[in-house]
């Protein structure tokens, strides 16, 4: 297994390099990079955050100055990271990770672009949302906004052009579909994804331990609800 390509970014911050574009075997190598990087304790790592294909990782670079001022904190913390990317085994999916279960209520209101997204895929609605509902999906990263989930697993039939406009708000728990992936957005928002249905459920709340609903490498379900029963769901 080759080592990942690491750059600076920034004066406190660097960057690994997996591969490019939404690939889940990438994917995978670079959540298992980010488990082994915060499994080694490093001195002054302020943060981990994984990627589609890479990895951030940003640092105190006061907790890497060379005494001798020889080397830079960067090439320093390079050095080690390079020692921990290199040795990492070949990922392999947990079965321990749990499944969360996420309520939809497809389609109407809640989900405006659902004809749409029938019409791209040449299927029917009642179709749509039961490969939607059908797929095993993983959380590829966390991005865009505080807790929204980029997921990987979408039936490649389902896959729909983003919107030629985004919307200036898209409303919190919204279910949608921009290319090839899938997401939630945690609270209103601009967006251009197709909106395909809604759930209660709330992904972020910062009063919360942990904040976000979804983490790196989580388990995701959808399940298609009817319209009262998202009213009396609670949050």
């Amino acid at each position: 297994m080759s080592a990942g390509r690491i750059e600076p970014l920034g004066d406190c911050a660097l960057l690994i390099h997996f591969g490019t574009g939404i690939d889940p075997a990438v994917n995978a190598l670079a959540l298992t990079a980010a488990h082994a990087l915060l499994a080694a304790d490093l001195p002054g790592l302020r943060d981990i955050a994984p990627a589609y294909a890479s990895v951030c990782l940003q640092y105190d670079p006061c907790a890497w100055a060379d005494p001798a001022g020889v080397q830079s904190p960067h090439a320093r913390i390079a050095a080690r990271i390079s020692g921990i990317v290199e040795n990492l085994q070949t990922p392999r999916s947990n079965p321990d990770v749990a499944t969360i279960d996420i309520p939809v209520c497809y389609g109407g209101d809640f989900g405006p672009d659902l004809g749409e997204v029938a019409r791209h895929a040449n299927m029917s609605v009642d179709e749509v949302v039961e490969r939607h509902c059908a797929g095993e999906y993983r959380v590829a990263m966390l991005g865009f906004a505080p807790g929204f989930p980029y997921l990987i697993g979408l039936d490649a039939a389902l896959c729909t052009p983003r919107l030629p406009s985004p919307r200036l708000r898209v409303p919190a728990g919204s279910v949608a579909i921009g290319g090839k992936q899938t997401g939630v957005y945690p609270r209103e928002l601009p967006g251009g994804w197709r909106l395909i249905g809604r759930t209660p459920l709330r992904l972020f709340d910062p009063v919360r331990e942990p904040p976000a609903l979804f983490a790196p490498g989580g388990r995701v379900r959808f399940r298609a609800i009817a319209a009262d029963a998202f009213a009396a769901a609670p949050a």
